[in-house]
């Protein structure tokens, strides 16, 4: 498949996957989720890679979730599947369930559905210059799945919670402290680091650690159903007019009044 809004590099055994849209702060769009998904497919499957890198292009952002500029519709065929209209779901199933490590290499911010995607990761490198956390209530959105059960298996059911409801901004220090990171270097180290960490994953036994990565999600696969019901769910949120208030907001560059919309 032709990418428009991804790069893609295979290099020593390791497949780097890049979110190219640093306009935008690597939000991404229904493309860009199928383009995610192809270029997992490729790497994971692939018996030259050893260990996958995601990341963003550009030193201001990893991803900062959906798009909310992007509403046109002028997407192609098979980019609008989906539940809430993007293979979200879909992206989120293939970076679990490919038999190789995912390294999350994260510069600037990782905010709203760019956090679940660096959640999900199997390990995560940041640079200092790291912020994670999450926007959805001041947005009209949630992640019903991964998103919140997950995160909170990774830093515990307290900080997950405060991450969802009071929408806070945590630096890359305070993120390693709560288990949301597995490294801190400086930026300009970073690439170095994730390298490193790359160089010795290609030298384990695929096999042993495509075990390990399946028992590990094993334990946690009944997301998967949860988060199945939470997007039909929010499928119907998305089409109320509590939802529409935060993109309305943001587009008016106001304060959101959610409450006025309740039913």
């Amino acid at each position: 498949m032709d990418y428009e809004d991804i790069l893609y590099d295979e290099k020593n055994g390791v497949a780097t996957i890049t979110i190219n849209r640093p306009k935008v702060y690597n939000a991404f769009r229904p493309r860009t989720c199928v383009e995610l998904i192809d270029a997992f497919l490729k790497a994971g499957w692939s018996e030259e890679i050893g260990a996958i890198v995601l990341t963003g292009a550009g030193n201001k952002a990893f991803c900062t979730g959906g798009d909310q500029s992007d509403h046109d519709g002028s997407y192609g065929d098979g980019e609008t599947r989906g539940t809430i209209g993007m293979p979200v779901e879909e992206l989120h199933t293939v970076i679990r369930d490919v038999p190789k490590p995912v390294i999350a290499k994260v510069r600037g911010y990782a905010i709203g559905g760019g956090n679940v995607l660096a959640t999900l990761c199997d390990m995560t490198i940041a640079g200092e210059s790291a912020i994670f956390g999450q926007v959805g209530p001041k947005m009209g959105s949630v992640d019903p799945g991964f998103g919140t059960a997950y995160l909170a298996r990774v830093v515990g059911e307290k900080k997950a919670r405060e991450i969802w409801y009071m929408c806070r901004r945590y630096p890359a220090r305070e993120a390693l402290a709560m288990g949301l990171a597995n490294a801190v270097v400086p930026d300009d180290k970073l690439d170095e680091e994730v390298d490193a960490w790359c160089a010795e994953l290609v030298e384990r036994s695929p096999t042993a650690i495509a075990i390990a990565k399946k028992s590990f999600n094993a334990d946690s696969d009944n997301i998967r159903g949860i988060g199945g019901l939470g997007m039909q769910a929010l499928r119907l949120y998305y089409n109320s007019a509590e939802s529409k208030e935060g993109v309305n907001a943001l587009n008016e560059k106001r304060k959101p009044e959610f409450r006025k919309h309740m039913k």
